[in-house]
């Protein structure tokens, strides 16, 4: 007898669905074809003795198994589930009315509990897109599937309720999910606040700017002026995630098991803060079999890279290009896998080795040229892709000592989502783009004329400070959130002048 039960494959961040064949005929012999990796081979124990417990007869015949398209690559135990339906179908124990309305998806444990599968996102979508009536998946997974609104999401323990529920002898608990309070409850960043940060008004200001543009930043200051307590707090100035957003945040991050027990989706922008002996792999996603990386987890949220110097070079390097695209593609011999890489770049650093160059009252001890050395471990490329540089300097003790309130990241929020409202309509007719850090030159250009002060005065600064025509673009894409942030249509001289302020690390200017 043959069977048909279905699952899906992923790759990168999509799925591709795929037909579980179950043939049972005369004979001995038990195959596995179709491209199945050694996780899948397994499955075989882990289904005998997954039935021996629950006291479902393994078929004493040949059995054949195909996982169609056989030309794609499958990976992982979560066949493990389908398969064994499959078997119990083609052995007259489990009704097939149902199974080509609902595709079935788990990890069998060797007593028939469901284990949590990494992916539940993208199948539960291209399962929907497909047109299943719905899916059944562990229980720790249904609550991510379960935001794809008209896709009926069924939670299941064990074996057995999954073929109770095949027979009509039993039911499943469908799961749900409210978009609507997920997405209202999102922004929750441990109680970190602007507010906590005494003084530092100026690079509050920066960082409030970068969160309206989506700009990346790098925060160049002595230890303990506060490099890292401002970056930590970026995240609760930032816009709430749109759904869309939200969408794509929880794939990446259910491709990578991230997820948790419990997880739905996400509604927090991603914070993610790798140590400096992060390999580049590990960075920006790959391996023998392709996984995300920090680039892409951090997608719709910040990167942050503290003590950016001490970072391997060849691990910085390859953020060159995710930095201007925004995808990453992974390429191996058996396969090529895309990610998304939108993420919102924010870097510190000590001026130099000892940490003092530039200090207000500590004196530099580094030797002569030590400063430009250290610079140099960061190339001139890569700091042309930071939109901005700001330099930090020690809090006074008057400020550290005032119990004056400082502004709440609530209210600095306000304003940033004001400005992002402008450039949402400003970008309305323009797929992919949200913010002004993603302009491409053309639209940039385009987009964004300075008045004649305005280009005078960038005129001069690209012939004072020696920048490169990248850094001028950045100028731009800066002044235009500048002037978001003011309600203005135009861009005028006042925001070029506070954009060009913020290129505080231009290499021909810096340790001079």
């Amino acid at each position: 007898m043959l069977v048909k039960t279905y699952g899906a494959a992923v790759q990168g961040i999509d799925a591709t669905l795929i037909s579980i064949e179950v043939s049972i005929s005369s004979g001995v012999r038990f195959f596995l074809v179709g491209l199945p990796d050694s996780a899948i081979k397994e499955s075989h124990e882990r289904i005998l003795s997954a039935f021996a417990y629950n006291k479902y007869p393994f078929p004493r015949k040949q059995v054949i198994i195909n996982l169609s398209p056989a030309d794609i690559r499958k990976a992982g135990s979560a066949y493990d589930l389908p398969i064994a339906i499959g078997i119990l179908a083609a052995s007259d124990i489990v009704r097939t009315d149902k199974l080509s309305s609902y595709a079935i998806m788990g990890e069998l444990s060797l007593d028939g509990t469901l284990l949590p599968i990494k992916g539940a996102l993208p199948v539960a979508i291209k399962i929907f897109q497909d047109g299943f009536k719905g899916i059944v998946l562990p229980s720790q997974n249904a609550r991510e599937a379960a935001v794809i609104d008209g896709l009926e999401v069924y939670a299941a323990d064990n074996l057995q309720q999954v073929v109770g529920f095949f027979n009509g002898a039993g039911t499943l608990e469908r799961a749900t999910a409210d978009i609507k309070s997920c997405l209202a409850s999102g922004n929750n960043h441990q109680g970190l606040d602007f507010a906590d940060v005494k003084g530092q008004e100026s690079v509050k200001r920066a960082m409030e700017v970068a969160a309206a543009g989506g700009h990346n930043i790098l925060l160049i200051g002595p230890p303990g002026s506060g490099k890292s307590m401002l970056a930590k707090r970026l995240p609760s100035i930032l816009p709430p995630l749109s759904f869309e957003e939200a969408l794509e945040t929880t794939k990446i991050h259910s491709v990578a098991g991230k997820l948790g027990k419990t997880g739905s989706l996400l509604t927090d922008r991603p914070f993610r803060s790798p140590h400096h002996t992060i390999s580049d792999i590990a960075l920006v996603g790959g391996g023998s079999f392709p996984q995300p990386g920090e680039i892409s987890l951090a997608h719709n949220g910040v990167l942050f890279l503290d003590e950016l110097p001490e970072f391997k070079r060849q691990a910085l390097e390859v953020l060159r290009q995710p930095l201007e695209d925004r995808r990453i593609t992974v390429s191996r011999s058996l396969c090529s896998v895309d990610y998304p890489a939108g993420f919102m770049l924010v870097a510190s650093m000590n001026p130099c080795p000892c940490g003092y160059f530039n200090h207000p009252t500590r004196e530099c001890v580094c030797p002569h040229g030590a400063v430009r050395k250290y610079l140099n471990r960061i190339s001139g490329p890569l700091l042309d892709r930071i939109d901005m540089h700001v330099e930090i300097v020690p809090v006074d003790f008057e400020s550290m000592s005032q119990n004056r309130p400082a502004e709440s990241s609530s209210t600095v929020r306000e304003r940033v989502i004001r400005a992002r409202s402008r450039q949402s309509v400003r970008f309305k007719d323009m797929a992919g783009i949200y913010c002004n850090a993603q302009m491409d030159a053309g639209l940039l250009h385009r987009t964004v004329q300075p008045d004649k002060e305005g280009l005078e005065l960038l005129q001069y600064a690209m012939d004072k400070l020696q920048l490169s025509a990248r850094a001028y673009d950045r100028i731009l894409r800066v002044s235009r959130t500048i002037a978001d942030l003011d309600d203005s249509d135009e861009v005028s001289a006042v925001h070029v002048s506070e954009a060009i302020g913020y290129r505080n690390l231009d290499r021909a200017t810096w340790d001079n």
